[in-house]
């Protein structure tokens, strides 16, 4: 398998970012609503995340996550190591919209 990695679609020379398997499944949590008013036309494995939540989850350090169980209590959960480096990432280079590649 080859590796996974993330291009910035909105800056394209910034280097690419390899990430896991893990972390792909895990974009989901990150990312702005499709329908969100003022974001790009997303292509397939694209993601948009806005600036401003990347830099209060490096800030804070945790993720609030909302269960599909149990919509009105949210759980706060820690971010990883991995998850830091990526939001490092989308913060040193302003990156806001995400290709997921091989």
């Amino acid at each position: 398998m080859s590796q996974l990695k993330l291009v910035s679609v909105d800056h394209p020379e910034v280097p690419s970012l390899a990430i896991s398997t893990r972390l792909r499944s895990q974009l989901v949590y990150f990312m702005t609503p499709r329908d969100t008013p003022g974001i790009a036309d997303l292509g397939e494995n694209e993601y948009w995340l806005a600036g401003s939540e990347v830099a209060r989850w490096l800030n804070d350090g945790v993720l609030l996550l909302v269960s599909p169980l149990d919509t009105e209590n949210m759980t706060e959960i820690e971010l990883s190591e991995e998850q830091e480096v990526f939001l490092g990432w989308l913060d040193k280079h302003q990156v806001q919209h995400i290709r997921v590649v091989e």
